[in-house]
């Protein structure tokens, strides 16, 4: 079991690997750097998550970083350890592939999602899968707040995209941030990922506080980008449906 407080390094990429991290407790950021210096967040882990496992496959080097998003309790298996316990406990060897195997068709799921789905469902995505949304009997999650270059890089967009629609999840209450550290997600932010796609936004007019409405401007897209009402129709991620039934 090993102890790391909030935003300190668990591994940096390009150091040899040497096990595999299971969560207890806490919420971990796996992110990579390209030789341009350019960060991109991978995912966030929480508990019940493993990470670090490319050594099972042959990776002689950390692929990505680790960093301890707040006080984590982790527990480290060398290498060696877990393979000769996966060949003798067959229910362990299970469980395993069968994270493996969700993890996969989790990566699959934000392969899709950014080719078809507007950068606003994509970052509503994001946050119901950061909460863990789905729990029974909850129905507003809390989460770490991340800065907005972070979360942009997790969508798929710009910065000035990831204020416009924060503040506008806000406004709808789907989301509240106004007090201390984390980000509260309400299950109705659902609703923005379930509507299908039809080239204008789905919450575009918000009323202020005169009790008017008004079409809110959409800062635009990174260059080169899809735009977003360009992006193929498609059905809801199944994930996400099969948390809501």
């Amino acid at each position: 079991m090993l102890s790391f407080q909030k935003k300190s390094a668990i591994f940096s990429q390009g150091e040899p690997t040497d096990g595999v991290f299971f969560v207890r407790k806490g919420k971990v950021r796996l992110s990579v750097v390209s030789e341009a210096g350019k960060e991109a967040t991978l995912g966030i882990l929480s508990e019940g998550d493993f990470f670090g496992e490319g050594g099972l496959a042959g990776q002689l080097i950390r692929m990505s970083s680790a960093i301890a998003m707040t006080d984590c309790v982790l527990l480290h298996v060398e290498k060696t350890a877990l393979m000769q316990t996966l060949s003798l406990e067959p229910k362990l060897s299970a469980m395993f592939v069968k994270y493996l195997l969700k993890r996969n068709i989790r990566y699959q799921d934000d392969l899709v999602d950014q080719l078809f789905n507007s950068s606003e469902k994509r970052l509503a995505r994001v946050l119901l899968l950061m909460a863990h949304f789905g729990k029974k009997g909850v129905s507003e999650m809390s989460v770490p707040r991340l800065s907005q270059e972070t979360m942009a890089e997790m969508v798929g967009t710009t910065r000035s995209r990831v204020s416009f629609f924060m503040n506008r999840f806000r406004k709808m209450g789907f989301i509240n941030y106004d007090v201390g550290d984390n980000l509260h997600v309400h299950s109705s932010l659902l609703n923005v990922v379930l509507h299908d796609d039809d080239g204008t936004s789905r919450i575009s007019q918000i009323k202020n506080a005169s009790g008017h409405t008004r079409r809110s401007v959409e800062p635009p897209a990174r260059r080169g980008a899809i735009p977003d009402k360009e992006r193929a129709r498609r059905p809801p991620l199944s994930s996400l449906k099969r948390a809501r039934s």
